[in-house]
């Protein structure tokens, strides 16, 4: 790795950090942006995704020994000062830990369900436009060890900056892929041998009371919505109880709980 110092906000080889709140590097020329120091950590072990270049607040420079020792050689490592890196981001950097990464390519479900193991779990969001939640269900996926995370198009793109830094690199870490159609993913699940299941809180059946397939596909919808009344008609649907005079967890904390249920015996 090269250490290079910058001290003018308006270096042109520091550009692409340049007002990161006001924008986002998801879609331009595959680039994201990684953030803290565990997602750094978990970007530059990754094999899937590789670091572009990393910006550094100087005092954080000496307690990143360990991480940046696996960087390649020659990876830009630019090192600021507070004043200036927060003239470059557009905000107060109080982690003052950047890198951009570049995704790898862009996979299809069918290529992903082809490549499971024969024993399976299979998360797929379906309108999951929040990043926080999408960030969080990344996290949850990775905790119990969902093999996969499967999005349709309208959900948010889990390499943002936002959704990575709550997955606590999990992003990085679970493999997914778009779909654009349900009745197309249905199609690719069943030829795998995946059943699914869909959460409601309309659920027809107590999830305390459903025993894992060996392959299994769980369906999250969004917040207030849910999934659609015609998806939930064509599987399964499961509920989680809780109080009577509530109305309904937040998805991703019924994401956590439904993988927990199903991989608790195979921690």
């Amino acid at each position: 790795m090269d250490i290079i110092r910058i001290d003018d906000p308006g270096d042109s080889r520091i550009a692409a950090y340049r007002d990161i709140r006001e924008r986002d590097l998801v879609g331009r020329q595959g680039r994201f942006i990684a953030e803290g120091k565990v997602v750094l950590d978990v970007l530059l072990d990754s094999i899937r995704f590789r670091s572009e270049s990393i910006l550094l607040l100087e005092n954080r420079l000496p307690g990143l020994s360990r991480i940046l020792s696996k960087a390649s050689p020659g990876l830009p490592v630019y090192v600021a000062s507070g004043p200036v890196i927060n003239g470059i981001t557009g905000f107060h950097m109080h982690r003052g830990i950047l890198a951009i990464g570049r995704r790898a390519e862009e996979t299809t479900a069918d290529r992903l369900l082809r490549s499971l193991p024969e024993r399976a779990l299979v998360v797929v969001l379906v309108g999951i436009a929040n990043h926080d939640n999408v960030g969080a269900i990344f996290r949850n996926a990775a905790a119990f060890q969902a093999n996969a995370v499967l999005l349709d198009r309208t959900c948010c793109d889990p390499l943002y900056r936002k959704a990575i830094r709550v997955s606590v690199g999990a992003a990085l870490k679970v493999p997914f892929a778009t779909f654009d159609t349900e009745t197309t993913l249905a199609t690719n699940l069943d030829s795998h041998g995946f059943s699914r299941l869909a959460f409601s809180p309309r659920g027809t059946e107590d999830l305390r009371h459903i025993r894992r397939t060996d392959r299994l596909a769980l369906y999250f919808g969004s917040e207030g919505e849910g999934l659609p009344t015609e998806l939930l008609a064509t599987m399964k649907t499961a509920r989680i109880p809780i109080a009577g005079d509530f109305d309904s967890l937040n998805v991703a904390a019924t994401s956590a709980i439904a993988l927990h249920h199903f991989t608790v015996g195979d921690l």
